[in-house]
């Protein structure tokens, strides 16, 4: 119970699931040389980042979901990102994806990470926060794109994704009721300082010495501390990649068989430090009010929440949610493209791609908003937009001097007034796709165009903005983002 007698709980949820869905039987077709058996794993599908996708692209298209349309984000106060595939190891992470959504530069934000526990734990903390402040709007965004080896059972069984919860007190969603957590170094897996890859222990042990013995006592506490006896949990959440865990962890705690959630293994693969949240944002889009829902997460120990879905429910939804991106799917049969675009192998690039990246980090700095926002300016005399925004209006026959504020084109419809596409220029989707949009309300960007395929897009196509990877100085280790224009789909 917060100081003010307020619930606290979910506020707004949102999600994201990339376009791309590899087939597992094209997975295992491409290797049934070398590892027959893995045939037994080519059912269903899981979602494939993009090559300009990565952890921080995936938590902001997440967290866009989930706080819709709106560009003014003045009444987030923090900032939680979960995730253990961060691009950078020390700068805050949290900071980019805060400057791509224009959050206010006086938020509150940190890294979540080193777990696959790590979303609950955010989310935990958030709600904490959140008790302790009337008023505190506390975005959590969870995401993750891990690389597993090539003939691995790993990438079988995980996939690329998002997903983001705006936690506070007020017009709750679902209010957290009960909380509990442990922290134990079991470890069933690790992924060493500058590895590429995690490195996994035997499957028995982790099911019956991790999940069997460390989960039940905090699924336990955390019942005990909401007040809710096990019979009356309507979802439990679970995500394993173990068949059959979640299943026998409820049939322990004494939670019906039909209230374990679908962990989306068919469809998108295990996303991570996401998961559970991903898997949260699916059972609201259909959760009932009075609804009770356990959420857990494994990782060196249990993070654990119990929630009750409110009256206020049927008011919101996000902009496409998890439903919404599963229905935004494109198959993909090429096990050489998820290879690559991993960069799980060498392939020759070309001279075009022969080029230093170093990135100026005070130009950076002082463009912080234009290059990770995408804010350009308007005119208050004349009310003409530009991108970038200068000292000078372009203003036809009206060049004021000085005279521009803020504007914000990301959250803005667009369509493209012109186009190219060719093979000539570097591109690792070729081929490469750009040209000028043509923004709803006045402005015009030339950018690059990504998510397509030829033919697909023609003057006139409507496109929606979406921050991706740039490029990368390999040369430094830097990640370069931008945004690109997306069709609407």
């Amino acid at each position: 119970m917060t100081a003010t007698g307020a619930a606290t709980g979910i506020l707004a949820y949102g999600a994201y699931v990339p376009r791309l869905r590899l087939q597992r039987r094209a997975m295992a077709e491409a290797n049934r040389w070398l590892s027959p058996g893995l045939m037994g794993r080519g059912k269903g599908e899981r979602s494939l980042g993009n090559w300009d996708e990565d952890a921080l692209t995936m938590a902001v298209e997440a967290a866009r979901d989930a706080l819709g349309p709106d560009d003014d984000r003045s009444h987030v106060t923090g900032l939680l990102l979960a995730t253990t595939t961060a691009p950078f190891a020390d700068r805050l992470n949290a900071g980019i994806v805060a400057a791509a959504l224009t959050l206010e530069p006086t938020i509150r934000a940190a890294d979540i990470t080193s777990c696959q526990k790590a979303g609950l734990t955010a989310l935990a903390q958030a709600v904490e926060l959140a008790r302790g402040a009337a008023g505190a709007k506390i975005l959590v965004a969870a995401a993750d794109r891990r690389i597993a080896k090539a003939a691995s059972t790993q990438e079988f069984d995980w996939g690329d994704g998002g997903a983001a919860l705006l936690v506070g007190q007020g017009d709750t969603v679902a209010d957290v009721i009960g909380m509990a957590s442990s922290t134990v170094d079991f470890v069933d897996h690790f992924r060493g300082a500058g590895e590429e890859h995690d490195y996994h222990w035997e499957e028995r042990w982790i099911r019956d010495e991790g999940f069997a013995k460390l989960v039940p006592p905090v699924l336990g506490r955390a019942l005990a501390d909401a007040g809710v006896a096990a019979g009356a949990v309507s979802h439990f959440i679970l995500p394993s990649t173990f068949k059959g865990v979640a299943e026998g962890l409820a049939r322990k705690a004494g939670i019906a068989a039909e209230a374990v959630a679908d962990n989306l293994a068919a469809s998108v693969g295990e996303t991570g430090t996401a998961h559970a949240l991903l898997m949260l944002a699916k059972v609201l889009e259909t959760a009932q009010p009075g609804a009770v829902i356990v959420l857990a997460q494994f990782g060196q120990g249990c993070e654990a929440l119990v929630l009750r879905v409110t009256d206020r429910i049927a008011g919101f939804r996000p902009v496409k949610g998890v439903s919404g991106w599963l229905a935004n799917r494109k198959d993909e049969t090429s096990y050489m493209k998820y290879l690559v675009f991993n960069r799980l192998v060498e392939w020759d690039r070309g001279m075009r791609a022969e080029k230093d990246n170093k990135t100026a980090l005070t130009t950076l700095y002082r463009n912080n908003d234009q290059i990770l926002g995408l804010v350009g300016g308007r005119c208050t005399k004349t009310g003409t937009v530009q991108f970038p925004r200068s000292r000078l209006s372009v203003a036809p026959n009206s060049p004021e001097a000085d005279t521009q504020e803020p504007y914000r084109f990301a959250e803005r419809p667009a369509r493209i007034l012109s186009y190219s596409a060719d093979y000539l220029t570097y591109s690792m989707n070729p081929p490469n796709h750009y040209g000028m949009m043509d923004f709803d309300g006045g402005g015009r960007i030339f950018m690059d165009i990504a998510d397509v395929e030829p033919g697909e897009v023609d003057a006139g196509t409507a496109m929606r903005m979406a921050f991706r990877i740039k490029d990368w100085d390999t040369r430094r280790g830097f990640t370069r983002y931008f945004w690109k224009a997306v069709p609407v789909r």
